[in-house]
């Protein structure tokens, strides 16, 4: 027997025309643009992807960041950030409301 359940899934309404269908997806990614934009992210734990939603942050310095994090250990700071090839004050600056330290 197979059991399946829907927790936490919500399925999308429908639509009576194409043209409310593609708004309220456009209404969907934006909010869910928004939740990824004010996410606060670990910088002991990100992964690239996680990284690359700061501001100021691509590939290669998220890249950078988990490099250092793994040659070097966690980072004790937001700050301790500098320390990493390509990243200055002003990113972390422009960041710091998003980023924590845990381990």
């Amino acid at each position: 027997m197979i059991l399946f359940t829907t927790t936490g899934v919500q399925a999308a309404p429908c639509f009576d025309n194409p043209k409310q269908a593609y708004e309220y997806l456009l209404a969907q990614e934006k909010y869910e643009t928004q939740a990824l934009e004010q996410a606060v992210v670990n910088i002991n734990s990100a992964s690239e992807g996680e990284l690359v939603t700061l501001d100021g942050i691509g590939s290669s310095k998220a890249q950078e960041i988990i490099l250092y994090r793994e040659m070097f250990g966690a980072f004790k700071s937001v700050d301790e950030l500098e320390k990493v090839k390509g990243i200055g004050a002003k990113t972390i600056e422009n960041n710091r409301a998003r980023m924590r330290v845990q381990n």
